[in-house]
């Protein structure tokens, strides 16, 4: 077996099972589910019919590389969201579709980072745990940065030591973050792109809920708008990551997309077609149609703005909470421990919330995710104002 497998830690979700195993909650209180950032909003009407459309294709292998229609899709909506110079992307050269944004983030570091040079990735801490797993099964070391309440949620890269940035081979960002819902400015990311080419590493930007937004004139830059405005429009180290999940309500779709630097994606192309991960063409035809659609994404983050307005309302009397920048979490501290929180709100009021803890690690002789929880506001309108009444009872009684 790899040895690299002793290395992996628990996931978040199988530690939060064996945290509530042999708790019964109040069965008179309905389950309502706030840790899993896995959207319930409806998908499109029009989803359903597109899938069935081509379903006949399933007769035939469908290319790794994708259809040229979806990649030419994904090629126009990359140049209006990020106002992009259409000639800066290449559908052919510089657009890969993918499966989700989780299995493409895994891949990502197998096929780029190169295991006997020392190899370190640099990933924000709190994290998705998939960029830690990916650099662990790629034979890197983890650097852990930081996201606390003083940065305002944000990595501070000014504390990355030069011999870390020289080690570096691979730096995830997620922006808008998870869990924290902190947005980079251009100017972040772009001082970020001037590292990457002083010490050779390549950025892999976690962009998959760049579209839930509050502002609607004012969206969460992207990692590739960021270059293309400082002249980079080779977008040479720079890769984005999207996904359809979050932005359509389609988890279950798993579709996505990788696109940037046209050399890397060139060479991530041949890992994947190893790989075995062709996208299903009636997945991609599906996804067509949601990448030329934006009034369901619209509507979409609509009805997010309501969610946080009243759960914001109920929460900010009794909890240390503030509003994110964007994505669906809320990252507020917890009066006591952060598990005993978590355990304790599913006994006594069936609600279930992740333990911040579980989402980073102590590093730097710190654990930012200690004494916080991740609420994600997935569920229905009237689901999110119920949990936080009773979060709120919860804590007046604890």
């Amino acid at each position: 077996m790899n040895p690299d497998l002793l290395k992996l830690h628990p996931y978040p979700f199988e530690r939060l099972l064996a945290l509530k195993a042999g708790i019964s909650p109040p069965q008179h209180k309905r389950h309502i589910a706030l840790s899993i950032g896995e959207p319930k909003h409806p998908p499109p009407r029009f989803l359903h019919a597109a899938i069935a459309q081509h379903l006949d294709h399933i007769g035939s292998y469908p290319l790794t590389k994708g259809i040229n229609l979806l990649r030419d899709s994904i090629a126009q909506w990359l140049t209006k969201r990020f106002q992009l110079n259409p000639s800066s992307i290449d559908a052919e050269q510089q657009i890969l579709p993918v499966n989700g944004t989780r299995e493409a983030l895994f891949a990502f570091a197998q096929a780029v980072v190169d295991r006997h040079q020392d190899a370190v990735v640099v990933m924000p801490n709190p994290f998705y745990q998939i960029y830690e797993g990916a650099a662990l099964l790629a034979g890197a070391v983890p650097w852990y940065l930081n996201s606390i309440a003083e940065n305002n949620f944000l990595p501070d890269f000014d504390t990355v030591p030069n011999a870390i940035w020289q080690r570096c081979q691979l730096l995830y960002i997620c922006t808008p973050g998870n869990p924290t819902g902190a947005v980079m400015d251009k100017k972040t990311l772009q001082k970020l792109i001037e590292l990457a080419n002083k010490h050779d590493f390549i950025i892999a930007s976690d962009e998959c809920y760049s579209e839930i937004y509050f502002d609607e004139d004012n969206p969460p830059v992207g990692l590739l708008q960021a270059a293309a405005d400082m002249g980079h429009d080779n977008y040479q180290r720079c890769v984005v990551f999207h996904s359809l999940s979050k932005r359509s309500n389609v988890p279950g779709l798993r579709s996505g997309f990788v696109a940037g630097d046209a050399c890397i994606v060139k060479k991530f192309l041949l890992y994947r077609t190893y790989h075995g991960c062709a996208m299903p063409a009636f997945t991609q035809h599906a996804s067509i149609r949601l990448w030329n659609d934006e009034q369901h994404v619209s509507d979409n983050r609509a009805r997010y703005r309501e969610k946080f307005h009243v759960v914001l309302k109920s929460l900010t009397p009794v909890l240390t909470i503030r509003p994110p920048d964007a994505a669906f979490y809320l990252w507020p501290q917890t009066p006591i421990d952060d598990e005993v929180f978590a355990r304790e709100l599913f006994s006594q009021q069936n609600v279930t919330v992740l333990p911040g803890s579980y989402l980073s690690r102590a590093s730097h002789e710190s654990n930012p995710g200690k004494n916080r929880m991740r609420i994600a506001l997935v569920a229905s309108l009237d689901e999110c104002i119920e949990a936080a009444q009773r979060i709120v009872e919860f804590v007046k009684t604890n």
